[in-house]
């Protein structure tokens, strides 16, 4: 009888799909969260792991907060976002607006991807009007292949696969428009990334209002400021987005999604066909 239940137990982990591992760069601690956090809250209901890096302390983005005090509150923010996705979240030991792709950094990125033994890799694309934005996906990209590498940072095993290298979506055209290979519907968790972006206070409700010169819009209820922050970070579909949302979801959910988050798939990384990435992204259906 004990050997027949240790039998059904092991057939029943083994039937049990594989948990997908994903792993998000941004250059501060508020960037993965615009990008992903939506899909970040999608795979962790799913019962997948998600984490979160930050590349900087995002230690001088503040209109009045000297770097060590406000890293400190960056950290508390970036920790407070991952209690409410349901992730984890690593903030590094590299200065805001001080980035360069040096073979350091690049260690520390492969560090990260091989002790968490991704499956996905997200990170933006080297276009962008700030230089810690780019080198973030410059270090990316230089990791993308040396994850497998046995020989380089030997004190974190290699990899024996490459994992999907996604870029997140932006608006830069030059030298070459985003292209959503793969879009994910986030109406059913839109206000849990609104949360999460709600933690960063410093940025959301402080800083980039004040560069944007309109921190007097800023609600003070904070009811309103989710409502307001909800405004602000919403967009509608573009045409190449709606016709990916429809790809993978069907006509109808593909037409009626209002909000998303939409991934480009990096030439560095493994090249997945259509069934691997349902296979990698297994909420869309």
């Amino acid at each position: 009888m004990k050997g027949l239940m240790l039998l059904l137990a092991a057939t029943a982990v083994l039937a049990q799909p594989a948990k997908i591992r994903v792993i998000a760069f941004g250059a501060h601690p508020d960037d993965c969260d615009i990008r992903a956090a939506g899909t970040a809250r999608l795979f962790a209901e799913m019962g997948h792991a998600v984490k979160f890096v930050s590349v900087t302390m995002g230690d001088v983005g503040h209109q009045t907060l000297q770097p060590r005090e406000l890293a400190k509150r960056r950290l508390a923010e970036a920790e407070e976002s991952a209690r409410r996705l349901g992730i984890e979240y690593d903030v590094l030991p590299n200065h805001d607006g001080e980035l360069l792709p040096t073979l350091e950094v690049r260690k520390q990125i492969i560090r990260e991807i091989r002790e968490w033994n991704a499956d996905i890799v997200l990170a933006p694309r080297p276009n962008d009007y700030h230089p810690d934005h780019r080198y973030t996906g410059v270090l990316v990209q230089d990791a993308a292949y040396m994850v497998v590498v046995p020989h380089l940072v030997p004190e974190a095993p290699a990899l024996r696969k490459n994992p999907v290298f996604l870029y997140y979506e932006d608006n830069f055209q030059r030298p070459n428009p985003f292209r959503p290979d793969v879009a994910v519907d986030l109406d059913t968790v839109i206000d849990k990334k609104i949360d999460a972006l709600d933690s960063h206070v410093s940025q959301f409700y402080e800083w980039l209002p004040w560069v944007d010169g309109r921190l007097d819009q800023v609600p003070k209820d904070p009811t309103e400021r989710k409502a307001w922050l909800k405004r602000a970070r919403g967009r509608e579909p573009n045409s190449a987005v709606r016709t990916a949302l429809i790809k993978w979801y069907g006509p109808q959910k593909g037409n009626a999604a209002r909000y998303y988050e939409a991934f480009e798939i990096c030439e560095y990384g493994a090249q997945p066909n259509e069934a691997r990435i349902r296979e990698l992204f297994p909420m869309l259906k």
